[in-house]
């Protein structure tokens, strides 16, 4: 009796795991689905187009907004996230009156094979490298990337020099010494525990988990960035060490780099001050169109 006792507990127990993870997978998605994203825009004067194609296995996934004949900005979200993490600024009035603007869904977040990430910051760059080529037209584009979308952008900078006029870097892991020791992070990328998270949060860990050696690969190509870089930084910022800032203007020796630190300001910039964000893309483009009629 006591056998049988102990085998039911251990069955609803393992029922319950169930059907919280499967509450999880559906509430932590941090994701907008096609006809959310087309309610937002049905009141907006310039309508956001959702472009989805294949790369391979990859799905590419991203939104486009406004005028094709302006600059380009593209939007690069962190870890987990997607698109949406940057819809308001696809929204704004007043960067669409400088730019056309594109929010992508990196893989394994979003509407990009959801769940099953891509830890190569190398091969990511490959996904974006197929958007710009896409989009660019002959005119400057700019690389907007928070969190881990920061050594993302950088990556592409380095990879495709030729494809890149500007980084805005915002609060990047950018700088290996300074990643987390997590130790919970190898655990969770096992088969058996993978299952139990959130999709969101297992494509996040799968690349996060890779994340330091990722970076460590980085370390001899920071020399090959020669873009106008603006990083933005927080002193308050309790997911990434506002000293990665500093590691930005010490290896990107061929690039200008300006620093923007703010003593109270988060890792969360896109949502607590967008307005730094904002200012950077417009200081970017003033700034390139200016060296552009010097020459």
């Amino acid at each position: 009796m006591k056998k049988n006792g102990k085998a039911k507990k251990w069955i609803l127990s393992l029922f319950l795991l169930i059907i919280l993870a499967g509450t999880l997978h559906s509430c932590l998605q941090f994701r907008m689905s096609s006809s959310e994203i087309n309610s937002y825009f049905a009141d907006k004067k310039q309508k956001g187009r959702i472009i989805n194609y294949r790369e391979g296995f990859r799905i590419v996934n991203y939104v486009i907004v406004g005028d094709d004949d302006k600059p380009l900005v593209i939007f690069v979200h962190g870890s987990p996230g997607s698109l949406s993490a940057f819809i308001d600024f696809l929204g704004d009035s007043s960067l669409l009156h400088q730019a056309q603007l594109i929010s992508v869904d990196r893989p394994g977040f979003g509407s990009a094979n959801f769940g099953n990430a891509e830890p190569s910051l190398q091969k990511q760059a490959e996904l974006l490298k197929s958007v710009i080529k896409k989009t660019k037209n002959n005119r400057p584009v700019f690389l907007v990337g928070h969190s881990l979308g920061g050594p993302l952008i950088a990556r592409v900078a380095m990879d495709y020099p030729e494809l890149v006029d500007g980084l805005i870097m915002v609060a990047p892991s950018i700088d290996p010494k300074l990643e987390p020791n997590e130790w919970f992070r190898a655990p969770l990328a096992t088969p058996f525990l993978r299952w139990i998270l959130p999709r969101s949060f297992r494509a996040s860990n799968d690349e996060l988990y890779q994340l330091k050696p990722q970076l460590e690969n980085m370390l001899p190509l920071w020399q090959k960035v020669m873009t106008p870089t603006i990083v933005i930084q927080g002193k308050k910022d309790r997911f990434v060490p506002y000293e990665n800032a500093f590691f930005a203007k010490e290896k990107m020796v061929n690039a200008p780099v300006t620093l923007v630190m703010v003593d109270t300001m988060d890792h969360f910039v896109p949502w607590s001050n967008p307005e730094i964000i904002n200012a950077a893309i417009t200081e970017m483009i003033n700034q390139h169109s200016k060296t552009a009629k010097k020459q």
